[in-house]
């Protein structure tokens, strides 16, 4: 039996796969987590395929980051610890079974069972800008409506957040992740819960040959600025002893 072309569409009409993720969303209800249904991969899968598409990938690319990011997550239908591994391969098998292509199985399985920040290593292009798109959706409309909690720091972050986006600015090689806050919560309290993401963020727009940047408000969080340092900004003074230091 031959090969043949696996596109978004035919992913996102198979029962299987859009039984597993409603059974993944269900699962992670239960335990308390955030929404990690039809919303949360369909963000994913359009902003890892736009982020491909504007750092110049092959159309092809573009969309088998579509399907990377829609399937993601199958995984926590098994169970939530290490569900990247788990998830990659059930997509192994589902996409073989589908007659998907094998180089094409592998680039996918590798991008998803790498999409954790525990574990994960931006290991190709897909995985790259599949990491990029699933640390970036934290919003509100991610809340549990029924059973917030505004002593979870979790629920408090995700209801602040009224707007977030993603922006690669091609020429100058940087992926921007806008996030909007309102006073429920603070961006201290982002980076208390979104610190591991971010540094993985960051090693995931370098393998893609960018930088990454968070702005929260308005304001650049990690911007690394070029400057040339002399040996006067190297000359400071030791308050606690009140005395002038050269390091």
């Amino acid at each position: 039996m031959g090969t043949e072309l696996v596109t978004l569409a035919s992913v996102k009409e198979n029962e299987g796969i859009r039984t597993l993720i409603d059974m993944a969303n269900h699962n992670l209800e239960v335990m308390g987590y955030t929404e990690h249904g039809i919303r949360h991969v369909s963000f994913v899968s359009r902003a890892t395929s736009e982020i491909l598409h504007e750092l110049g990938y092959d159309d092809r690319t573009v969309e088998l980051g579509a399907i990377a990011g829609w399937v993601h997550d199958i995984g926590n239908a098994v169970n939530r610890c290490q569900h990247g591994i788990t998830g990659a391969i059930m997509t192994y098998q589902i996409f073989s079974k589908m007659n998907m292509p094998p180089e094409e199985i592998a680039l996918i399985v590798g991008a998803i069972g790498n999409h954790e920040e525990e574990i994960g290593v931006p290991v190709n292009p897909v995985c790259a800008a599949l990491i990029i798109a699933d640390k970036s959706d934290a919003h509100r409309s991610r809340v549990r409506r029924d059973k917030y909690d505004l002593n979870d720091i979790h629920d408090r972050v995700n209801l602040s957040i009224k707007k977030n986006f993603i922006t690669v600015d091609k020429e100058r090689k940087v992926i921007r992740l806008f996030i909007y806050m309102n006073e429920i919560s603070s961006p201290m309290e982002y980076m208390q819960i979104y610190m591991s993401r971010l540094i993985l963020c960051e090693k995931s727009a370098a393998a893609l040959g960018c930088t990454f940047e968070l702005v929260i408000n308005g304001s650049a969080v990690n911007r690394k600025q070029d400057i040339s340092v002399s040996e006067e900004m190297l000359k400071g003074e030791d308050i606690m002893r009140g005395k002038k230091v050269d390091y």
